[in-house]
């Protein structure tokens, strides 16, 4: 039986490690079980032993990273009719929009017949110019505090079975 949540992440300087990090806190109050992995080790295993997700990547040139994409992609045939219906929020780090890979994977789950029970969470860096962009990034506590909150709420929803 799926239980738990499963938070993917991938990241390239840091922000979307650190905001799956803070929601894997979040979460780990609740008596769900949660588990944190890298895009590039989850697998389609992992997705049908959870009972939620939680998505957390950066934004890059508009779209999610080819990391997660390939996630995703890895996991769409194995999946077919296995998880529909299953809890999911996001959560994006942007320098300046967000709204391009958060849109790209809804258009995913969407196919997935996955719920969205939460609103996406961007994080915002306002890094511009490249010698902010392809820095390690260290995030404000206020928006690290944003992801524990969302970890806990979707955690949550799932340990009293309103997901």
């Amino acid at each position: 039986m799926a239980q738990g949540l499963l938070i993917v992440w991938h990241s390239r300087t840091g922000a979307s490690r650190a905001v799956a990090q803070a929601a894997c806190v979040g979460a780990s109050v609740e008596a769900a079980p949660v588990r944190l992995l890298g895009a590039q080790e989850a697998g389609p295993d992992d997705l049908l032993a959870a009972a939620g997700y939680l998505f957390c990547c950066p934004e890059n040139l508009g779209s999610m990273t080819g990391e997660m994409k390939a996630f995703f992609d890895r996991c769409y045939f194995p999946l077919l009719g296995r998880i529909e219906g299953r809890a999911y929020a996001t959560i994006i780090a942007a320098g300046s929009d967000g709204s391009g890979a958060e849109r790209q994977i809804d258009r995913i789950v969407t196919g997935r017949r996955l719920r969205r029970v939460a609103e996406p969470l961007i994080i915002c860096t306002k890094a511009q110019a490249p010698q902010q962009i392809l820095v390690p990034k260290t995030l404000e506590n206020a928006d690290l505090e944003k992801c524990r909150e969302l970890g806990q709420a979707v955690s949550a929803g799932l340990a009293l079975g309103v997901f």
